[in-house]
């Protein structure tokens, strides 16, 4: 892809996204994601209604009458995106591939949160730490992420989110809100993120493709794995093989599932093949 198709392929994510995040979900974003972090802003009397658990009661002791704390909600945050760059990425059998889903809505993302004043970071990760982009505002710098996520090659294909987790936890000082974007591949990160989500506001986005969740009978077919280089001849007609597929398919689903909820993590899934607007809004209604 020469510099003209990157131009354009980027303006065309631009304008896309761009429209998504102004018309659709500008203010499902900010009632989603503004607010999760509150500061201290007064001290005022108490009046009828006022939650009880706001009370200050050593101003309260003081005056011998009751006052409460006021808060405001951060009118600035980070928003950190934690893209998977990893070989699986690269898996399609619709008209899209994972990573074209994953670019578009890091860039829906990005452009929400400087439409609502905030910082927005990236994190590029494979099985190690591929590139950091330091949290900024503005277009131009937007733009630059979509430009790395279109042109972005990454130097290990393997996967590794318990790197990444770390990673931000380490790097990243002040709260954010910090979306993992991945197919979610991989295992034994439940720890991580455990740790990850006590100090941010962590936000699962699962991306997959349909042929991942069931194995067609069309006979024997050769496999490559994405993330090893491995080749394999499977016979996908055989009936035990399928079955045992999608065994592995269900028994992933449920162990992800079972592992965000633990960690208290909000989280969605987003097939290549279905309109991811529909799974944002339910993800930012969830948070509501």
């Amino acid at each position: 892809m020469d510099t003209t198709d990157i131009l354009k392929r980027v303006r065309q994510i631009e304008i896309k996204t761009r429209g998504l995040s102004s018309n659709i979900f500008a203010g499902e974003y900010h009632t989603a994601f503004k607010g999760r972090g509150m500061m201290f802003s007064e001290v005022r009397e108490y009046h009828y209604g006022d939650d009880i658990r706001s009370i200050d009661w050593n101003v309260t002791a003081r005056f011998n009458h009751p006052y409460v704390k006021i808060f405001e909600e951060e009118r600035e945050l980070t928003v950190m995106l934690l893209i998977d760059v990893s070989g699986s990425r690269e898996f399609g059998t619709t008209w899209r591939f994972k990573k074209n889903i994953i670019t578009e809505i890091a860039a829906v993302l990005a452009f929400s949160a400087i439409q609502n004043n905030d910082k927005t970071g990236v994190i590029f990760f494979s099985d190690r730490i591929e590139k950091f982009i330091p949290p900024k505002k503005g277009r131009k710098h937007i733009l630059h992420i979509i430009r790395e996520l279109i042109t972005y090659s990454p130097e290990q294909r393997e996967t590794n989110i318990s790197e990444v987790l770390r990673y931000l936890t380490n790097a990243i000082k002040k709260r954010c809100t910090a979306f993992v974007i991945s197919d979610f591949i991989d295992d034994n990160f439940e720890d991580a993120l455990k740790i990850a989500n006590q100090k941010h506001d962590m936000v699962a986005l699962r991306v997959y493709d349909p042929r991942e969740t069931l194995l067609p009978d069309i006979g024997f077919v050769q496999f490559k794995d994405a993330e090893t280089g491995e080749n394999q001849w499977i016979n996908t007609s055989n009936k035990n093989t399928r079955q045992a597929f999608n065994k592995w398919w269900e028994e992933n689903e449920r162990n992800l599932n079972t592992t965000f909820t633990k960690c208290g993590v909000d989280s969605v899934a987003v097939r290549t093949d279905e309109d991811y607007v529909k799974a944002l809004m339910s993800l930012f209604k969830k948070r509501n």
